[in-house]
């Protein structure tokens, strides 16, 4: 199988495509379960990690944590990325997926404060730091891996299959946490069950490994390599001139940062909003969320394939928008149906469905655009970078900066104030000066 040219793929047979996207979405699916069964188990993680006497300040700390392996992620995509354009893209994420599922099963068995005092909240950090720096590098590369794959024209809504793994990942999580709590009981899950998640991911990742193995190499990349043209310094060649950091930073605000704060917001800020301000049952809370991810994953592949109609920057932009606008008369209802006269779950499966909608239209296509935005021989390291630092920065504060606002205000719609203003300046940005590349191929 060979490239007609670096950057535009040969034509592969429908068969060849399912494999990758199947294989790909699967070990990304379970580096994200790793990655978000973190903050899906937060409450319970701050009373075994951080224990204060002050619960608001035990949870801040958590989220503080669970912030930091976002705050990472952009080293992981220099350092893999940096991997993926010289030796490989399979090479990369094949090490992204074992680092990731290491990190993830001994937080498993990682003892509490009680047992082993300060060093169990510093151990918990810096498993949650590789964890950050594993997932730096996993998303970049099972995007590139798939667009290079994909004929140009449906680039889209292949990658969009890619796109519906974050998603996935927190969805099974969520499962896994409900089925878990039932078989072993709420006392005995809040004790020990609550770490029987993330000792599964061993399982996972085994079967993902194989899985992955058996993946060829990227037919872009291979014809690079036959034709002497990979990077040979993908960090020097993607940021060594001012130029490279223009559309770096134009990429970042007008793009990823909005979609961080839009993806957070509509999934696990909901999350966070319904148990711990509008004190919803954290079972209920759970099938809540996990209704409406389950309903609107499968808009992901009808907005990437909508960008490949009408262009990756229109969807994108109305997604930011239309969320900015709709976030508090959203969340003001949230609030009236969670009191216990007016108590709807199908109206606050609605709310937050509405708002998974919205991560889909900014989410479903940027894969595409990243790729499309950046040269083959440096898009692994060159796309990562700005991804990971719009979502582990302004999308993984996200849950940390929200709680703060709502406890220094006493304002329980404060939280909003920051997601709102982030995707109104990536729509201003991003409207004014982001160039839409739909289907093509970035000069070097």
């Amino acid at each position: 199988m060979a490239a007609t040219s670096p950057g535009v793929p040969a034509l592969v047979d429908k068969r060849t495509l399912r494999s990758v996207i199947g294989a790909s979405s699967a070990g990304t699916i379970i580096e994200w379960y790793d990655f978000y069964l973190f903050g899906s188990l937060a409450t319970i993680i701050a009373a075994k990690f951080y224990p204060d006497g002050n619960e608001m300040v035990g949870f801040l700390k958590t989220l503080a944590t669970f912030a930091a392996g976002f705050a990472v992620r952009p080293f992981g995509a220099l350092f893999f990325g940096r991997i993926g354009d010289m030796v490989g893209r399979k090479y990369a994420f094949m090490l992204t997926l074992l680092i990731m599922g290491g990190s993830t099963a001994l937080i498993g068995i990682l003892p509490g404060h009680e047992t082993i005092g300060i060093a169990a909240p510093i151990i918990l950090v810096t498993l949650r730091l590789l964890q950050g720096l594993a997932l730096g590098g996993e998303y970049g590369g099972a995007a590139v891996y798939v667009a290079e794959h994909s004929p140009p024209e449906k680039r889209g809504f292949y990658t969009s299959f890619i796109q519906t793994t974050a998603t996935l990942g927190l969805f099974v999580s969520l499962l896994v946490i409900l089925v878990t709590r039932r078989v072993v009981g709420q006392e005995a899950f809040a004790e020990w069950g609550w770490r029987i998640p993330f000792l599964l991911s061993v399982v996972l990742v085994g079967v993902s490994y194989y899985i992955r193995r058996r993946m060829q190499e990227s037919p872009v990349f291979l014809a690079l390599k036959a034709q002497g043209k990979t990077s040979k310094a993908p960090i020097k060649d993607s940021y060594g001139s001012a130029d490279r950091w223009r559309v770096f930073f134009l990429v970042l605000i007008g793009a990823t940062a909005g979609q961080a704060v839009v993806w957070y917001t509509g999934q696990f800020y909901a999350l966070f909003f319904l148990q711990t301000t509008l004190k919803v049952d954290s079972d209920l809370a759970y099938i809540i969320i996990a209704s409406a991810l389950a309903l609107g994953t499968p808009f992901f592949l009808v907005f990437g394939a909508l960008s490949d109609r009408i262009g990756r920057k229109r969807v994108m932009m109305a997604g930011n928008l239309i969320a900015a606008l709709a976030y508090y008369p959203i969340y003001r209802a949230m609030h009236h149906y969670a009191q216990p006269a007016e108590f709807s779950t199908a109206m606050l499966i609605l709310l937050v469905f509405i708002q998974v909608i919205f991560v889909t239209m900014v989410y479903g296509p940027i894969a595409a655009f990243l790729v499309e935005a950046f040269p083959a021989r440096i898009r692994y390291t060159s796309l990562s970078l700005p991804y990971h630092f719009g979502n582990g920065w302004f999308g993984g504060f996200l849950p940390f900066i929200a709680t703060a606002l709502v406890a220094r205000t006493g304002n329980i719609y404060a939280g909003l104030w920051y997601p709102i203003g982030i995707a109104l300046l990536t729509f201003v940005v991003g409207g004014l000066y982001l160039k839409d590349n739909t289907g093509g191929e970035a000069v070097d």
